[in-house]
């Protein structure tokens, strides 16, 4: 596995709140894992998972709010970026409503779990956003319905 790449960059504002950073053509490179490489980032002080994806020609890297809160950044910051080639399992941890669900509906289960890992984050993120035990009750039903007529996302 390559070493990992230290890089300066500045974060981006695309849109309303949207955030990202590019990433030099010469890093995705050296990293050798293709040019969408699984990454591990590395901030100031925080650390999370994603995938280089190309945008307008660039490499990009996405930057959340919540990862962007976590590292105390803002839109125009420079920032030193260092990435290392992520080669662990995406895994999601299912909340305990939708994982009780899947053994009634395996065919439902199993397109679940064939989608793309960003995709059942967003699944799980919407059910567990809920504060109410109804609300969640109705967003995992309203998401097994949408799973069954093969919705990738919300």
């Amino acid at each position: 596995m390559p070493d990992p790449v230290t890089f300066r960059t500045v974060v981006e504002l695309g849109g309303k709140t949207a955030t990202g950073f590019a990433v030099p053509d010469e890093v995705v490179a050296a990293l050798g894992a293709g040019k969408r490489p699984a990454v591990q980032v590395t901030l100031p002080g925080h650390s999370y998972r994603s995938t280089v994806a190309t945008m307008d020609g660039r490499f990009m890297l996405p930057l959340s709010a919540e990862n962007r809160t976590a590292a105390g950044l803002s839109a125009g910051d420079e920032v030193e970026v260092t990435l290392a080639v992520d080669s662990a399992p995406r895994e999601v941890a299912l909340p305990e409503e939708l994982s009780a669900a899947f053994p009634r509906e395996p065919e439902v289960a199993a397109f679940f779990h064939a989608l793309a890992p960003s995709h059942r984050k967003e699944w799980v993120r919407w059910i567990e956003e809920a504060k109410r035990p109804e609300t969640r009750a109705t967003r995992v039903e309203k998401t097994l319905a949408a799973l069954r007529q093969r919705q990738k996302t919300r």
